[in-house]
């Protein structure tokens, strides 16, 4: 068993991002790549997106500290700190309103063999 501080890790990764030059830093706490979850806490500085891109997977964002908005084409939800927010399976685009740390949950939805997914 591995236990992680997240609270630790959203300031870390904050001050990473006020050090990196796009003013956002990530760290994957779980899973990657060959795992069906992904966990990872992404640090992002005041006026920092992760720009618009499409969701194909099941995935949630939980607010750790700051507040961020969630854009989906003319929508916007905004979300602060103990705030969880369901990411639809639509194209979309998160920016931090303040300094803030969001522990984003991703899990692979399977896809029938051989299917290819279009951009």
């Amino acid at each position: 068993m591995t236990k992680i501080s997240i609270k630790a890790l959203a300031l870390q990764q904050v001050h990473a991002a006020a050090e990196a030059g796009g003013g956002r830093a990530a760290h994957t706490v779980y899973g990657g790549h060959e795992k069906s979850l992904r966990q990872t806490v992404i640090g992002m500085l005041k006026g920092t997106s992760l720009g618009e891109h499409d969701n194909h997977d099941d995935a949630t964002v939980y607010v750790l500290q700051g507040r961020i908005q969630l854009r989906v084409g003319d929508d916007v939800w905004k979300a602060r700190a103990g705030s969880l927010l369901i990411v639809p399976h639509e194209r979309h685009s998160f920016e931090a309103l303040e300094d803030s740390a969001v522990l984003m949950s991703v899990a692979k939805r399977p896809y029938p063999p051989g299917q290819i997914l279009a951009d």
